[in-house]
């Protein structure tokens, strides 16, 4: 619930008292008999004083725009030539005003107090909304390709490469001496050095994956993605990353570079292997449409390869799925 909200409320729940508390004191000063004159100017007096100060709560900045303002001792208007009124009759006069005063107050308060719980309703329905998820787009049989395009942009932005210097090079050993080994095995890695400082980035963090140490091979690709955006190896280097967390177990983020690496390079030389990839990840994620959209757009996008370099590949990613 809003400041403005509580406000309401706190102002709402005053002017009742408020009223509540006049009304009570009203209702004792009526019976002006049983008192003496002087003891009744002073009640009245107070009564009149305490209802100015309500109404300007209630009606703030209204003057005297919904009923005329009381003043302390203020009597009756009398008509030239009428006789005089008595004390008592006087004061009765400002008592009926009073209790007028008292009624539009108390009637005032409460269409506050429905207005108030509408609000509450209202703020209740916004509070309780929830955004409602976009729905992903399906492929049906004979779909064109642009559909399918669609489709596959539909599965998200991948995510952008993080910086090297974000992630360990090692995941936490169970032990010293096995953390130590691992150092040592990595560094037995050797790094080529060629005239090509970039392909030699590459290279390293290839044979970094190929000796199985994925998250020292995704720290050394992101560097080189970082540092070579031009290279001619930018496809092989993303696709090899998605190839990096799929063999780590981490489908969810494989898929998510596999999807980046044919958005950036659709001809690049692993665009085919990325999209043949992503079905795969998604097959293990167990979201066969969305593999089922990738098996697809790999077949119509490219034809040689599904009869060529990644046949069995295609075979068995399209047989794991059974896509119709």
């Amino acid at each position: 619930m809003d400041n403005q909200t509580m406000k309401l409320l706190s102002w709402k729940q005053r002017s009742l008292y408020s009223v509540a508390a006049i009304a009570l004191i009203v209702t004792a000063a009526v019976p002006l008999h049983a008192q003496t004159s002087g003891e009744t100017e002073i009640r009245l007096r107070k009564v009149e004083s305490e209802v100015t100060a309500l109404q300007r709560v209630v009606f703030p900045g209204g003057g005297g725009k919904f009923f005329p303002q009381l003043q302390s001792g203020q009597s009756a208007s009398v008509q030239p030539g009428s006789p005089a009124s008595s004390t008592s009759s006087d004061m009765l006069v400002r008592m009926d005003a009073l209790e007028g005063q008292v009624a539009r107050l108390t009637a005032q308060v409460e269409e506050d107090h429905n207005r108030v719980e509408k609000l509450e309703a209202r703020l209740a329905l916004i509070e309780g909304a929830r955004p409602v998820p976009a729905k992903v787009q399906t492929v049906t049989d004979g779909s064109a390709t642009s559909s399918t395009d669609s489709n596959l942009a539909a599965m998200g932005a991948a995510p952008k490469p993080a910086a090297a210097t974000t992630k360990p090079a090692a995941k936490p050993a169970a032990s010293n001496d096995a953390a130590a080994k691992r150092v040592a095995a990595v560094r037995a890695v050797v790094k080529p050095k060629t005239k090509d400082a970039g392909d030699d980035e590459y290279s390293y963090g290839f044979h970094l994956w190929e000796a199985k140490f994925y998250p020292e091979s995704e720290q050394q690709l992101k560097m080189f993605l970082q540092k070579y955006p031009k290279h001619a190896r930018t496809s092989y280097a993303r696709n090899l990353l998605g190839r990096d967390y799929l063999d780590d177990g981490n489908a969810h983020e494989a898929a998510g570079w596999f999807l980046q690496n044919y958005k950036l390079e659709p001809k690049g030389d692993r665009a085919p292997d990325s999209l043949l990839y992503l079905a795969e990840s998604m097959r293990q994620l167990g979201d066969t449409t969305r593999g089922c959209v990738a098996v697809k757009q790999f077949a119509a996008t490219f034809p040689a390869e599904s009869s060529g370099r990644l046949k069995s590949q295609y075979d068995a990613t399209s047989s794991g799925l059974k896509c119709k």
